[in-house]
């Protein structure tokens, strides 16, 4: 999944892949006070990746196509590739700021979809980032 846009700050985006073992891969390039790019790195159990494909299947974004979606424009755009069980999708919108922009638009309950499905992985990545990077085992 990829979102990003070029703003006050530059080139910002937020991105994140989980390969077929399970590594996922984070990246934040956020620029607001000359941040830098953070990266992190950490391998997923096969519990955690079961889950993931069902809630790819439960959502049933395979089934959508983005022709009638709105594309790229000055305020970013929104990427989501997907490849699973013999299945590829790579979809590819106008960045969504929240749920008003998707009723602006040709295909509103599909670009629902897709916005639902990226905000539930993007609180899902980042709990699981923060759990394993920010605590703390008991010495």
């Amino acid at each position: 999944m990829n979102s990003g846009h070029n703003g006050r700050y530059g080139h910002e985006f937020f991105r994140f892949e989980i390969n077929k073992h399970g590594l996922l891969r984070y990246a934040n390039n956020s620029r607001y006070r000359n941040d830098r790019i953070i990266r992190k790195e950490l391998t997923l159990s096969p519990t955690f990746i079961k889950e993931i494909k069902r809630i790819i299947a439960d959502s049933e974004i395979m089934l959508e196509s983005d022709e009638k979606w709105p594309k790229q424009n000055e305020d970013g755009r929104q990427q989501l590739e997907i490849r699973m069980d013999g299945k590829s999708i790579n979809f590819e919108a106008a960045k969504i700021a929240s749920l008003v922009d998707t009723q602006k638009t040709d295909d509103p309950e599909g670009l629902k979809v897709l916005y639902y499905l990226v905000q539930d992985f993007k609180c899902l990545v980042m709990s699981i980032i923060s759990l394993h990077f920010k605590i703390k085992p008991i010495a």
